[in-house]
């Protein structure tokens, strides 16, 4: 695509638009009004500084919650992100003008300027997407496949179609030279899980002559990109260390944990009384839920939620994940469910040490044994506790197949670091209300094998591309 060159460009220009006026704003407010209020009034330079910091504030939260990303995002999570971020922005701002001046002043400004940043918000989302969409139109892509099946990529690449269109197919066994005759007239291969050796080869190919190539990892290119590159030598070496957290920081870890979990129990334990008082009042039964999980090292503990489920959900004995609209689930416990408040009494877990804010979300023992039968790496997640919030759980979704949370929570785990524990509690508030992120899987998807099928039909992939174009 001749304009791709500029695709940075655009993107770090309508970056910069909505933080101008976002930052415009709030100078305007506070310097024509707040700043005439207060005892001891700012001067140039004072002003200056609260500008630049609410500025810095706001251009973090809009990277950590992905606002800027024009042409990434959809509309929809964009305005959201915007939404979220403004909203903690200005809140900060004025909490700190009431440590400024020492009370609190009528708010009413914050709440006109909050308003004025949505419209505005909601304007350039859809300007600079509309911009970025003419510029840089869908990427057709041919797809490269071999014995296992593609389907879940498939459904969600189509599900981005102001982005890619998946245009052809073309298996592995056709060998890499008819492959790469084919390959020149898309916008760009995607490689699903083909043998590596073959994969390689196309690779190497592609980049070649120069066309865009995407992969599905696998676990082993995920050992593999998070290694160390050591320069002793004049030959790279990758270093794979394969021994866990180190001391350093699984003490960090633990501060996070208890600081963290502290503050939540602060501020949620009104909203334990009241969830106690409805699903007490909703069919009689426990308020709370005990369930056997796995954390570190394979260690069976017992995780504490809020009942969402009818008291007798699993009288019949066998483990199942929820599914979309389960009759099992209360009323009280869909709410629950959608915004994630029924997993807050894990705080508990937490401080007592079972758990930690972040890491993979932990796994019944025998879900996890039918998982292992098809992937037996699946054990890989327990290098590290379990956690209440965690990499695949914002990145994924809760029907994300357990081979593709496998691969997330080892990229959590073999980056870890304090600041990236940092990143993803604070990312959890735009995930909590997002709904992919919470409903159930779809009726007919296998969850606990890699035999996969769509809606509980298996379609040739050849057949399906056709019938899309």
């Amino acid at each position: 695509m001749e304009n791709e060159r500029y695709k940075r460009l655009i993107r770090f220009g309508s970056a910069a638009v909505i933080l101008a006026v976002e930052i415009f704003l709030y100078y305007y407010v506070w310097t024509w009004h707040y700043n005439h209020l207060i005892t001891n009034p700012f001067w140039r330079r004072g002003n200056w500084l609260l500008v630049a910091m609410y500025g810095v504030l706001l251009a973090f939260l809009h990277r950590t919650y992905g606002g800027l990303k024009i042409g990434y995002l959809r509309r929809g999570n964009l305005i959201y992100s915007q939404i979220l971020a403004i909203f903690i922005a200005n809140v900060f701002a004025y909490l700190e003008l009431a440590l400024i001046d020492k009370k609190f002043h009528d708010p009413s400004w914050f709440f006109f300027m909050t308003a004025a940043d949505i419209l505005f918000i909601v304007g350039w989302v859809y300007l600079f997407q509309w911009i970025y969409n003419k510029l840089f139109p869908p990427r057709e892509l041919l797809v490269v496949y071999g014995d296992r099946p593609v389907f879940h990529i498939m459904e969600k690449l189509n599900s981005r179609d102001d982005k890619y269109i998946l245009t052809g197919a073309i298996s592995i066994e056709k060998g890499a030279d008819k492959i790469m005759e084919e390959a020149p007239k898309y916008g760009g291969l995607i490689i699903g899980d083909i043998p590596s050796h073959e994969r390689n080869i196309i690779l190497k190919r592609c980049y070649d002559i120069g066309l865009r190539t995407y992969m599905i990892p696998k676990v082993s290119d995920i050992l593999i990109r998070t290694s160390t590159d050591l320069k002793l030598f004049d030959t790279p070496i990758l270093l794979s260390r394969n021994d866990g957290l180190q001391v350093d920081q699984l003490f960090f870890k633990r501060i996070i944990d208890i600081v963290f979990s502290l503050l939540m129990l602060a501020v949620t334990s009104p909203l334990f009384l009241v969830f106690a008082i409805i699903i007490k009042c909703t069919d009689k039964g426990p308020v709370f839920y005990r369930q056997e999980r796995l954390t570190k090292d394979g260690k069976v503990f017992k995780i504490l939620k809020f009942r969402t489920m009818k008291a007798d959900a699993e009288k019949d004995g066998v483990a199942r994940l929820s599914e979309r609209d389960d009759d099992r689930v209360t009323g009280i416990g869909r709410v629950l469910r959608s915004s994630r408040l029924d997993e807050l009494p894990q705080i508990f877990n937490i401080l007592k040490g079972d758990m930690s804010m972040v890491g993979p979300r932990p796994e019944r023992p025998e879900i996890a044994a039918e998982y292992k039968k098809e992937i037996p790496e699946f054990d890989y997640r327990l290098k590290v506790k379990a956690g209440l919030t965690g990499y695949a759980q914002i990145y994924g979704m809760y029907n994300t197949t357990p081979y593709d949370k496998l691969k997330l929570d080892l990229t959590y785990i073999r980056n870890y670091s304090f600041l990236l524990d940092l990143k993803l509690i604070f990312m959890t508030p735009k995930v909590m209300f997002m709904k992919e992120k919470t409903e159930g899987i779809p009726d007919g998807q296998v969850t606990a094998s890699l035999k996969e099928t769509v809606y509980g039909k298996k379609i040739e992939l050849e057949e399906k591309l056709t019938h899309a174009k």
